[in-house]
């Protein structure tokens, strides 16, 4: 989603200066294209000719150079940008920019800013909590400066809890939310996602290879187009996006009891979770021993959590995702009228790059009126993306009515 977006990065002068090398890589890797503007305190912690080598542009320091003949450095650098960030932001920088002083390239850069501004503090624990720096951050907020909140940890300084950067990887997020068009807000989303266990004794269960990372990209990607994002998941590895409500669950009755008890409050409701099929019947108090040459398992059917949504999903759009190893587009349609959705997501289990584990995926997208649009293989947070692009027009279209006319 920062593909061609260019990208304005100050760096101040706080021991966490030395992320600003990793966050230009990541937004690079994003696609984005990086300039780079730091206060001289800043080159104290890492230096410029890094951020050069990494961003591929120059490093400005100097209020009163130009970056080109003719432009003057402090507003060129922000008129060819979609969005200025500045990552670490001091005290200091932030107290300048709350009180209008433009004493260096970047406090002028940031006062010509016609632009997104995101701010992310870093500093001590005590400074940040300090009403200075509090009533400054309520002040740019009130101006319509984006600040991301620090996480909490050990800071270098020895003391304990908020003041941390975030990781380049959450600041790239940040980033991403937004610059990405909120055309999912008042949307209220459901999403399932990763395995069910199912347990057979104090020490086993039968589960599934799903990750996870599909229905994680689509929870992540609707928070970062306005929709308010639940996320009922079963066991993954997978941190959970910003500004989603992770609900976690592990067995498939679990997952159904959370999916109906949030159902009602839900206009979307998008099925990517891989729910087992089948349970032990029985579940052992204690761990079953070895004994014979074999043993046999009794097992039940789990309930059909997608096909209950349907029969009461009223004006909701549902989504569901169809797993094959055969006949994938007859039995990915079948399941599609069959359990009322509007648009299921077929995967082809037999293609390298598509389904489990991977980060990349190619899906075909299958609607009620039997159109197939096939995609390409693209990273799933891009398959996430295409995916919502679709449930946002079905939306937009309920929404309209009949007529034209919105209800």
């Amino acid at each position: 989603m920062l593909e061609k977006r260019r990208i304005l990065l100050g760096v101040t002068g706080g021991i966490a200066a030395y992320k600003a090398a990793e966050l230009t890589r990541e937004l690079i890797r994003r696609g984005a294209s990086v300039k780079i503007v730091m206060t001289r305190n800043a080159t104290e912690f890492i230096a410029p000719l890094t951020l050069q080598t990494l961003s591929g542009n120059p490093v400005y320091l100097d209020t009163f150079s130009l970056t080109g003949d003719w432009q003057i450095g402090h507003i060129s650098l922000v008129d060819e940008a979609d969005l200025m960030v500045i990552a670490p932001a001091t005290a200091n920088i932030i107290g300048k920019i709350a009180c209008g002083i433009a004493d260096d390239l970047l406090s002028t850069t940031v006062m010509a800013a016609a632009v997104p501004v995101l701010l992310c503090p870093s500093m001590n624990t005590n400074m940040y909590g300090s009403a200075a720096v509090r009533e400054n951050l309520e002040k740019l907020r009130e101006r319509g400066y984006r600040i991301m909140e620090p996480d909490r940890g050990g800071l270098a300084c020895g003391t304990e809890g908020a003041g941390r950067l975030p990781s380049p990887a959450d600041v790239a997020d940040e980033i991403e939310s937004v610059l990405t068009p909120k055309d999912l807000e008042g949307e209220r989303v459901l999403v399932t996602a990763g395995p069910t266990r199912e347990p057979l004794d104090p020490v086993r269960y039968i589960s599934n290879y799903s990750s996870g990372k599909m229905g994680y990209a689509l929870a992540a990607a609707a928070a970062k187009r306005g929709a308010r994002v639940v996320l009922v998941s079963g066991p993954t590895a997978l941190a959970v996006p910003r500004g989603v409500t992770a609900v976690p669950v592990s067995s498939a009755m679990e997952m159904r009891e959370r999916v109906l008890e949030h159902l009602e409050d839900s206009t979307v409701v998008i099925k990517a979770a891989a729910v087992a099929d089948y349970r032990p019947a029985r579940l052992s108090a204690s761990k079953i021993k070895k004994a014979g040459e074999g043993l046999s398992l009794d097992l039940e059917r789990n309930p059909d959590i997608i096909s209950e949504v349907g029969r009461n999903k009223g004006d909701r759009v549902l989504v569901g995702f169809a797993m094959e190893t055969d006949d994938l587009i007859p039995n990915a349609r079948k399941k599609l009228v069959e359990k009322n959705m509007d648009l299921i997501v077929a995967n082809d289990l037999g293609q390298p790059g598509s389904g489990f584990q991977y980060d990349t995926n190619i899906v075909k997208i299958l609607d009620r009126e039997g159109n197939t649009e096939e995609l390409p293989m693209m990273d799933k947070i891009d398959v996430a993306h295409r995916i919502l692009d679709r449930i946002g027009e079905i939306a937009r279209r309920r929404k309209a009515g009949p007529g034209g006319e919105r209800t």
